[in-house]
């Protein structure tokens, strides 16, 4: 199965990006990768050829803090831009670029285009909970602005996912909410509310705050793109902060020091699980087509991580579940 990554996107590319391809390709041996990029930055970092890894290459790169649209209108010949058109040419069964991501996303819209039914696409991510599993989250910014039919799409697709890719059966759906009441909430959370409990097809189980989203109380949790990017933002925040109070403190005295030996391989446990480099990416959910959107600052390992996240989306036919799922309503 072949994976295009965007290999200019992203603020360490394209160093990390070769780097997390090779480890890819290690871990996984029925993919290939095209890198795709410009050919003699990205060989400069490639210390020799490899049968399953090509360069493609592509001489524009559009940087973090361009405006997506024009970008992608006017960069046909970018990095990011093409490995999304080789997706949609199905030269590729998937792409995932760790750029601009306002840009990846109009990529997505206007050159692979949505799956006929889905009226906006979502970004879901993998949200550590106290239980060591993760909860799918979505839309975490994809769109700010949303409509409540909108919200319903994105908890059956996220349902489809957290199914194929989770391992999950009959996965829990969750509405992010000011409070767990019905009546709370603005008219959009109202109005979805009522579309998510009408659906029998869906195990909702209300509204849920976002304090608790961390403590696992829904395996699915459905927001708009605003609320979910605070929601996502707000805990990577928190995350770091306390990771460097903890520092602090335990690096404070010769006690303290002490104790840390003992607790290192705990606090190294709970980091990982918070580190989203072991999450890979978020796939934007309702394209036709696999596209995963990296962190910014992913390393090599984020890297690999999110091919080893494009390659089971492939493998679990994520695509034809979303679609079958759209088909099946608009026959009834």
């Amino acid at each position: 199965m072949k994976i295009a990554l965007d290999a200019m996107g992203g603020d360490h590319a394209p160093k990390a990006m070769v780097e997390g391809a090779l480890l890819a390709l290690e871990a996984f041996d029925d993919i290939e990768i095209l890198l795709v990029g410009q050919e003699d930055k990205v060989k400069q970092h490639l210390p020799q050829a490899h049968e399953r890894l090509s360069i493609v290459n592509a001489d524009e790169v559009i940087e973090t803090d361009e405006e997506p649209v024009r970008a992608v209108r006017k960069k046909k010949d970018s990095s990011l831009v093409k490995a999304a058109k080789m997706v949609k040419d199905q030269e590729a069964l998937a792409c995932i670029s760790a750029g601009n991501t306002g840009a990846y996303m109009t990529a997505g819209l206007l050159v692979t285009g949505r799956l006929k039914g889905i009226e906006r696409p979502a970004l879901a991510t993998y949200f550590p909970t106290v239980h060591g599993h993760h909860c799918l989250v979505l839309d975490v910014g994809a769109n700010v602005e949303a409509k409540a039919s909108h919200l319903h799409q994105y908890a059956k697709m996220g349902k489809i996912y957290a199914e194929n890719v989770m391992g999950l059966t009959n996965p829990s759906v969750a509405l992010l909410n000011v409070g767990t009441e019905e009546a709370k909430g603005n008219e959009l959370t109202k109005q979805t509310f009522s579309l998510l409990k009408d659906d029998n097809e869906l195990q909702f189980i209300g509204n849920v705050e976002a304090r608790d989203v961390p403590f696992a109380v829904a395996d699915v949790v459905v927001c708009d793109g605003f609320s979910g990017n605070v929601l996502l933002k707000t805990a990577e925040g928190a995350g770091s902060a306390i990771f460097t109070m903890l520092k602090k403190e335990l690096t404070a005295s010769l006690p303290n020091k002490l104790a840390t030996l003992v607790l290192k391989p705990s606090l190294k446990r709970i980091k990982k699980t918070m580190d989203y480099t072991e999450y890979g990416g978020a796939p934007l959910l309702g394209l036709n087509g696999g596209c995963i959107k990296a962190h910014g600052s992913s390393n090599e390992i984020a890297i690999k991580n999110a091919v080893g996240q494009a390659r089971k989306f492939i493998k679990e036919d994520v695509l034809e579940s979303i679609r079958s799922e759209v088909q099946k309503e608009s026959d009834e």
